[in-house]
């Protein structure tokens, strides 16, 4: 049985140079690349071919269950593929001793002009077993709402 995917396209109304900076920029990221109900920390974020990252997204309820400790989860990876304004490609993993949440699974963010901005697609591959293709398309619905939000509010100050 093939990995499970996530695919999501969004219209932002900001450039794509915009847009980009915002994924390559530990301080957007940790604004934007959370879920609703969590709060990201940034451990480190060197934005290269090659640069590492590890970021952890803390459940702001207590009745959350985390991947890496109860409330916590923690992932660490690396950039693989950085054109400018064009696409992002990383590698990631999360952080857990839950064999059902291991393995590295490839995030690709893809940008093109269109009217008024830029379009984007998102896409989450080979996600491990244990993680919900439905609630991760949900946690990523809510990131990249946050992501429109953050460039569109920049672009209009």
């Amino acid at each position: 049985m093939a990995a499970a995917s996530t695919r999501i396209r969004r219209h932002l109304n900001a450039p794509r140079a915009e847009v980009y900076r915002a994924l390559l920029d530990a301080q957007a990221v940790a604004t934007w690349m959370v879920p609703d109900g969590m709060t990201s920390r940034v451990h480190a974020f060197d934005a290269r071919e090659g640069g590492l990252f590890r970021i952890s997204l803390t459940y702001d309820a207590p009745t959350g269950t985390g991947k890496t400790t109860a409330h916590t989860d923690t992932y660490h990876g690396r950039f693989v593929k950085l054109v400018p304004n064009e696409q992002v490609i990383e590698v990631l993993e999360f952080e857990t001793d839950d064999a059902a949440m291991r393995g590295e699974m490839t995030v690709t963010f893809t940008l093109i002009d269109a009217a008024g901005g830029a379009d984007l697609l998102a896409v989450h591959d080979n996600l491990p077993p244990g993680l919900s293709p439905a609630d991760n398309e949900i946690g990523w619905r809510m990131a990249i709402d946050k992501l429109a939000a953050f460039v569109e509010t920049r672009r209009n100050k």
